[in-house]
């Protein structure tokens, strides 16, 4: 029996009774989505799928919807968390720009090593985990350089006209090889 041969009878005889449970325990809404993650994960690990297959499968479907939940509280706490994110009543506004601006123009002033990591965190929403990863280094070692990049950006936030030493650093950028940035060889007399 070939790979497809297997997979279309293990569908065919387990399709409705892997639905059914997961009506049974999040409604029709989601069913169909569930299902069909769930015999794609067959698929692709079809040499794994034991005989009978109908337990697997059920455990499969179990953890896709365990997966689902985790992914509609984070998405209900997110959502919830910028709401609360919301203008307070009687804020002025150009408080806000000003402050927004302010930031900007110090991170205008980061190294771009600096400029990353807290973009990275701050605004991409990265564990510091995560952005390691990214980086290329230890989450330990990416914590310490968001520390420093945090203190650089408050300092030249407090004062923009006189950024610190340690805060503004030369952007690496690669030299173009040219005639001119290359000396000419001497001739061997």
């Amino acid at each position: 029996m070939t790979d497809a041969e297997r997979f279309t009878t293990m569908y065919d005889g387990c399709r409705q009774r892997v639905w059914a449970y997961v009506v049974s325990r999040a409604g029709r809404q989601i069913a169909d989505d569930v299902v069909s993650e769930t015999f794609a994960i067959a698929w692709r690990r079809l040499d794994d799928v034991p005989e009978p297959p109908l337990p697997w499968l059920l455990g499969v479907a179990r953890n896709v919807l365990r997966d689902n939940i985790r992914a509609q509280v984070r998405r209900e706490s997110f959502a919830a968390e910028q709401r609360s994110w919301g203008e307070p009543r009687g804020v002025d506004i150009a408080e806000n720009v000003a402050e927004r601006l302010a930031v900007l123009r110090a991170m205008t002033l980061l190294a771009e090593d600096d400029r990353e990591i807290l973009i990275l965190v701050a605004w991409q929403g990265l564990t510091p985990r995560d952005a390691a990863k990214v980086v290329g280094c230890t989450s330990t070692a990416l914590r310490v350089r968001l520390h420093r990049a945090r203190k650089r950006l408050t300092a030249l936030m407090e004062h923009p006209a006189e950024p610190p030493a340690e805060a503004v650093r030369p952007v690496r950028r690669p030299v173009p090889i040219t005639r001119e940035t290359v000396p000419a060889r001497k001739e061997a007399s």
